[in-house]
């Protein structure tokens, strides 16, 4: 078959595969038209999901009747004055509205700043009809109907109206998020409205757009970040460790105000909260990198939603030190949504009491303790010496009046006041009540003296007088032995013992008496799992099994549930979490500790 030119109506079709993958793409190359040319207002509409009618009005710098001609014809752009090389605009391919208008039903009206008439063009299936005059506000406006009418096949593949119309909310609120000066709203009679007021110039505004876009929620729970290196920046609010989230969807990462979905950045985000967040949850954050656009590619992808920059390894090291130094700056902190979930679970509603009775059918509300009847019939069942034996351990000092609003609670986790259930410590602040889990805490704090020890020397080892024997399956023993070398870091010796079985010579001295048989098997299922997961990177993989190995040796070596702890060792524990950085959470991601102000119980007494 000979080669020949295609017709150019083909040719829109094919470059609009590109551009126009779904409505939410549609909007995203008229809202970035619209800033720019300058807008302070974008008004976005839609109906049908998008699907039947999109509209995107500004008040930037619009277009005269020549230019409009122009803006439909493809390679014709505005904004390539240096070339590829230096691109400081959102758009540049010159594509995207006469791909659109290959596929759909377009009309452009527009004005330009300082002329007294407006005109417009329309372009229905890649035939352009204008332009000609007509009235028009200074601006833009642009409307696209009955999206692929000229493709009905790649009209089949459109999911529904709701996951379409979130699809377009995700967008807007991705392109809102930098550029805090411009007032955007969206709307439609099949959607409720967002409307974000313009918050100022980026300096000042972008922590009030950030809060109008993710909630007051998210600022509570997220720490600043602000970190360089050889010329790159960056810039943002990351969520706290113990404020996860079940999806990645409160990502937001931006490369010279470009909104992407960058593989490196959110894999270096990834890596930043690595030992911080259990397994299948996600961290909430928004980072904005600013760097010499000559050492960043954004035309790799045709909705320039990736970028490839020159030296990657530099850009991640830059966001998993920046965040992590942000997150161990701001020391040990407890979700707000967590206090907020324990408030709810005290003012959960009950049934109201009827003449000085629980209504019928429910336990009393003191049904969890009651005094043995002997103890209020002698009047020593509440008093001082008999409620001084509750929290502490067998022999431990009774707790002294004046120890009660002590100096220890101006520290931030306050002073260790009682052990609940043997479980749980109840410590007070200045001006909050905070639960901790012991077992979760001590479990973080042993994981980071195990990380600190992997990189510096290796641990001490406790030689056991008997070599234990643990029986394994004979692949799992294999890949165990594999690790000798580096398990003998972390003072673990162990040998092969015949097909199947390992000999366990030493272990962590830190871990004290450990159950040696629990330990190697949880070992055992760690490695093997971390070996199904794959991984690219051989530094990244290296350092990730290290950590998977020093978490399950915490979990070992760490304070059980159940014990028994004296008032020092709760206080010691409490005192050595605030010198830890990332003991908010345990190695799984769960929170070691919930705070509930003094503001949050006086309302659920009826006090405020």
């Amino acid at each position: 078959m000979s080669i020949r030119r295609l017709d150019e109506t083909i040719v829109n079709r094919i470059a609009a595969g590109e551009v126009v993958e779904r409505p939410a793409s549609v909007i995203k190359e008229l809202v970035e038209n619209a800033i720019d040319a300058g807008a302070s207002r974008i008004e976005i509409a839609t109906a049908g999901g998008g699907k039947t009618l999109m509209r995107v009005i500004d008040d930037g710098h619009g277009m005269a009747p020549a230019e409009l001609a122009l803006a439909v014809s493809r390679h014709c752009t505005s904004k390539l004055d240096d070339g590829l090389d230096a691109i400081a605009t959102l758009g540049f391919r010159g594509e995207a509205l006469p791909s659109i208008g290959s596929v759909a039903r377009m009309r452009i009206r527009a004005r330009r700043h300082g002329s007294d008439t407006g005109a417009e063009i329309a372009v229905d299936g890649g035939h352009v009809d204008g332009p000609r005059p007509a009235p028009a506000n200074r601006g833009t406006l642009v409307e696209v109907r009955d999206l692929f009418f000229a493709t009905p096949a790649r009209l089949k593949f459109l999911k529904g109206e709701r996951a379409e119309n979130s699809a377009v909310s995700d967008v807007v609120k991705r392109i809102a998020m930098a550029f805090p000066a411009i007032h955007f709203t969206l709307s439609g009679p099949d959607r409720s409205m967002l409307d974000y007021s313009a918050a100022g110039q980026p300096e000042d505004g972008l922590l009030r757009r950030i809060g109008q876009v993710l909630g007051r929620d998210f600022i509570d729970n997220a720490v600043p970040v602000e970190a360089e290196k050889e010329g790159i920046r960056l810039r943002g609010l990351v969520g706290l460790p113990s404020f996860h989230r079940a999806s990645a969807n409160q990502q937001f990462a931006y490369v010279n105000g470009r909104p992407v979905r960058d593989k490196q950045i959110l894999g270096a985000l990834r890596g930043a909260y690595s030992d911080m967040l259990e397994r299948g949850r996600h961290a909430a954050a928004v980072l904005f990198i600013e760097i010499d656009p000559a050492d960043v590619d954004v035309n790799v992808h045709p909705a320039k939603a990736d970028v490839r920059f020159r030296d990657p390894g530099l850009v991640r090291a830059l966001i998993v030190g920046g965040v992590r130094r942000a997150l161990h700056e701001a020391g040990v902190r407890a979700s707000t949504r967590d206090g907020d979930r324990l408030a709810a679970a005290f003012a959960a509603p009950s049934e109201p009491m009827r003449n000085g009775s629980p209504s019928p059918g429910r336990a009393p509300v003191t049904q969890g303790w009651q005094a043995p009847h002997s103890a209020i019939a002698n009047g020593t069942g509440f008093s001082e010496t008999a409620q001084a034996r509750f929290g502490t351990a067998p022999g431990a000092p009774p707790a002294s009046a004046d120890t009660a609003d002590g100096a220890d609670t101006e520290h931030p986790l306050g002073a260790a006041r009682a052990q609940l259930h043997g479980t749980y410590i109840l410590a007070q602040t200045g001006d909050s009540v905070v639960l901790v889990d012991q077992h979760a805490a001590h479990e973080r704090l042993v994981f980071e003296g195990l990380k600190t020890a992997m990189h510096s020397r290796p641990l001490p080892a406790q030689m056991l007088l008997v070599p234990e024997i643990v029986d394994l399956d004979p692949e799992r023993a294999a890949e165990l032995c594999a690790m000798a070398e580096t398990l003998a870091r972390f003072g673990l010796e162990i040998e092969p013992f015949g097909p199947g079985a390992v000999a366990v010579r030493a272990t962590p001295a830190m871990l004290g008496e450990t159950d040696v048989a629990g330990l190697i098997a949880d070992l055992s299922d760690t490695l093997h799992a971390d070996a199904a997961n794959g991984g690219d990177d051989a530094a990244d993989r290296l350092r990730d099994r290290l950590e998977a190995v020093a978490s399950t040796m915490a979990c070992h070596g760490s304070v059980r549930a159940g014990r028994r702890m004296r008032p020092a060792e709760m206080d010691a524990l409490l005192r050595q979490m605030e010198r830890t950085p990332g003991s908010g959470t345990c190695n799984h991601g769960r929170p070691t500790f919930i705070e509930l102000k003094l503001s949050d119980i006086e309302r659920l007494f009826g006090r405020r």
